[in-house]
């Protein structure tokens, strides 16, 4: 690759194949493909009636259903129509589609040009921000008269085939990554429901037996980004916490009581019922205090504070918290008193130990390629 930093060319990448010269030319994507939204046809769920599921049934984020007919045949790019996700980006708004397929209507249907590399189109479209073409009031939309004319600058078709290509091998070894990452999360909770069973030889506890249970610090949040880092409902995020959900708060005089330690375990007890339950696992020291809808476990020393926190998030317990919360108000709750009566099944300290180490080094080696992921 080579730098374009200090070329006098204005609408170039930085970062170019250093073969390629010249200027990109300024189009509109409807110079670019074909729009074939009029052989579009949603069918409702009740009578996507399949016997074979031969074919995929395509929405706006991907496949969400298998047919036994189809409308399309070829390779196509398919730009999300509608929905949250436009902005949100959470997942792909454009993503190719190929072979014999179905569209209903909340996703656009792009055939490329001739000279049009179909790789290079997707990648582009899926590098936009679509905030500023977002025609939706209440949800987001993008219509067709506005993706035609959604400006795009393209480099001749040689160097669209070799960018397309790179990024389209870089996407197959990201979604190989995911799927590695994947089978270790599956791994981890496969181990987690058969190792954390029950045994005879267990001791019987109650969770507030073997942890301190605190509510959170109830003041008032700031809006800015200064005072003292405060967790809550947001900060868990796939068992661990999320720093850029945090709130903050203006220093006070108890704030030793609430800062977060190594091993302890905050516990999402406010909240919809799914989310009942949650857990995230203090595994280093951070400036970050307890704040609110949330309750903190400080595992005793009878205890494996990680054990604590891989049994609490088996589904036997997580069904449990889900039970037994108050479902009367807006949000779902469990108090203090109600958690600390949780029955807890817990075995010698040693084992305790063991069992650790294990996850321990699936969680890390999990977190290495989470890290590969990143990087790709």
């Amino acid at each position: 690759m080579a730098n374009n930093n200090n070329t006098k060319n204005l609408n170039v990448p930085n970062l170019r194949f250093p073969e390629f010269k010249g200027e990109w030319e300024k189009c509109k994507l409807e110079e670019c493909v074909v729009f074939l939204d009029g052989k579009r046809k949603p069918i409702k769920s009740s009578e996507r009636v399949s016997e074979q599921k031969l074919y995929p049934y395509y929405g706006a984020s991907g496949i969400i259903d298998y047919i036994d007919d189809y409308l399309f045949d070829g390779k196509f790019i398919l730009l999300s129509e509608d929905g949250a996700n436009i902005l949100d980006r959470n997942y792909r708004v454009a993503f190719i589609a190929e072979g014999k397929i179905w569209v209903n209507n909340h996703a656009h249907v792009l055939q490329s040009n001739d000279n049009i590399d179909i790789n290079f189109i997707a990648e582009k479209l899926e590098s936009l921000d679509y905030s500023i073409y977002n025609t939706g009031t209440t949800m987001p939309k993008l219509n067709q008269e506005v993706c035609r004319n959604i400006p795009l600058w393209l480099p001749p078709t040689e160097e669209q085939v070799k960018i397309g290509t790179l990024l389209s091998l870089l996407n197959e070894r990201i979604t190989t990554q995911s799927k590695i990452i994947e089978k270790y999360e599956s791994l981890i909770k496969g181990i987690n429901e058969k190792l954390l069973i029950n045994k005879k030889e267990y001791t019987t506890y109650r969770l507030s037996d073997i942890c301190e249970i605190r509510s959170g610090y109830s003041g008032t949040q700031l809006t800015g980004t200064q005072g003292l880092m405060v967790s809550r409902i947001e900060t868990i995020s796939k068992h661990c916490i999320n720093l850029d959900k945090v709130g903050y708060v203006k220093p006070f005089d108890s704030s030793a009581d609430f800062k977060l330690h190594i091993g302890d375990i905050l516990f999402s007890n406010i909240n919809s019922v799914q989310y009942i339950g949650n857990t995230a696992f203090v595994d280093r020291e951070y400036d970050l205090y307890h704040g609110m809808n949330l309750l903190r476990l400080i595992p005793r020393k009878i205890v494996e504070p990680f054990y604590v926190f891989l049994l609490l998030n088996t589904a036997k317990y997580k069904i449990h918290f889900q039970s037994i919360c108050n479902k009367a108000i807006s949000q779902a709750s469990i108090n203090q008193t109600e958690l600390g009566k949780t029955v807890i099944h817990i075995p010698d300290l040693l084992y305790q130990k063991q069992i650790c180490q294990l996850f321990n080094s699936l969680y890390n080696k999990k977190n290495i390629e989470n890290l590969y992921l990143q990087a790709l």
